[in-house]
């Protein structure tokens, strides 16, 4: 039987709000076991909804506030007056222990400003990263920073390998998954310092739980190559938006040429179940959820746009989460990380003196 958890929504945030989010937890409580909800927004619009969801009513309990964060809010207006709105609320009832993780369709920004406020960075790591699921032709890849951080050093890049791995372990259930930098080619000179010298670390640290793979392109995202790719937050964006208005364009050049004639139209007719298996494929629904890592506590975010279906697979993500033991093979990683970088620095130290003892 899997434990039992409790899991804090911002009702309020996104572009729908209750009529979006109340259907996805009644998909949520009758798909995932043992799971509660503690859900905070406007008490009339959130019953309202959940009168016409059962199973949702009976594992929900509604905390009521009437303040919400705009989608458009800057993050420093967020956190100088989001105290007590529905985000706020939803995220500091993990660090008060009411639950193990929170899920916004909020603001990016204000979700992730407030976020670090209240729950801080958890120890040894330097800066949050956002993971992005990606469908591959081998699956499902994660993809990280994608927004969090314009630029990464190379301990940030290492830290986010680290994050990346445990996500992908705990969500897509990778024994031992594999990780890539990604990079303009994958020769060892390709690329700025900061991605070479994360490349370096990775190398020397062979004892993390899962398998450096070495520079990855572009083309390997897309190829399932690996199956975890890190990046900078800037780049990451960039790759994950041009990804985004591909997959919406191609659909529109499908649908436009299978609705183009009565002969395309047949045709489509008769590949009408090989069409529906891809939609539901390239569904960014699918995957939608992507945690804000290296924080004290599992803030998962949901696509401001995303459907019922979406932000039940944002819930999920934020399950999984819960029951695994994502923090602490983190935790286990870095301490490795250090170590070795600690027996690295002994090793220098004791070249040098040999070094020095013979010039002398």
């Amino acid at each position: 039987m899997p434990k039992p958890v409790v899991i804090s929504i911002d009702a309020m945030g996104g572009d729908h709000g209750p009529p979006v989010v109340v259907p996805a937890l009644e998909i949520a409580a009758k798909t995932l076991p043992d799971v509660r909800f503690l859900v905070h927004g406007d008490e009339v619009a959130l019953n309202a909804e959940l009168a016409r969801a059962p199973a949702a009513r009976a594992v929900c309990t509604v905390v009521h506030t009437d303040k919400s964060i705009a989608m458009d809010e800057k993050p420093a207006q967020a956190m100088r007056r989001g105290k007590g709105s529905s985000l706020w609320n939803a995220v500091e009832a993990i660090r008060s222990g009411e639950a193990a993780a929170c899920v916004s369709a909020g603001n990016t920004g204000a979700l992730m400003a407030i976020s670090k406020l209240i729950l801080r960075m958890s120890a040894d790591l330097e800066r949050p990263a956002i993971v992005a699921s990606w469908p591959t032709m081998k699956g499902v890849s994660a993809v990280l920073d994608v927004g969090a951080n314009v630029e990464s050093d190379a301990e940030q890049l290492v830290e986010f390998a680290i994050m990346g791995a445990a996500f992908h372990h705990a969500v897509h259930g990778s024994e031992r998954p594999t990780v890539g930098l990604l990079n303009v080619g994958s020769e060892e000179q390709k690329g700025h310092e900061e991605v070479r010298e994360a490349h370096r670390i990775l190398q020397d640290s062979p004892h993390f739980d899962f398998d450096y793979r070495g520079f990855v392109e572009g083309t390997d995202i897309a190829y399932g190559t690996v199956d975890v790719v890190v990046t900078d937050g800037f780049t990451g964006n960039v790759a994950l938006k041009t990804a985004e208005g591909l997959a919406r364009f191609f659909g529109n050049e499908i649908k436009q040429t299978l609705t183009a004639g009565p002969l395309a139209m047949l045709g489509a007719l008769i590949a009408s179940g090989s069409l529906k298996k891809m939609k539901q494929r390239l569904d960014p629904g699918r995957v939608n959820g992507g945690p804000l890592l290296g924080l004290n506590g599992i803030v998962v975010k949901s696509h401001g746009g995303a459907d019922s279906n979406g932000f039940a697979s944002a819930v999920r993500v934020a399950v999984d989460l819960a029951r695994s033991d994502f923090t602490a093979e983190i935790d286990r990683n870095l301490k490795r990380l250090t170590a070795e970088k600690d027996q690295a620095a002994k090793d220098d130290g004791a070249d040098s003196a040999e070094t020095q003892g013979a010039a002398e």
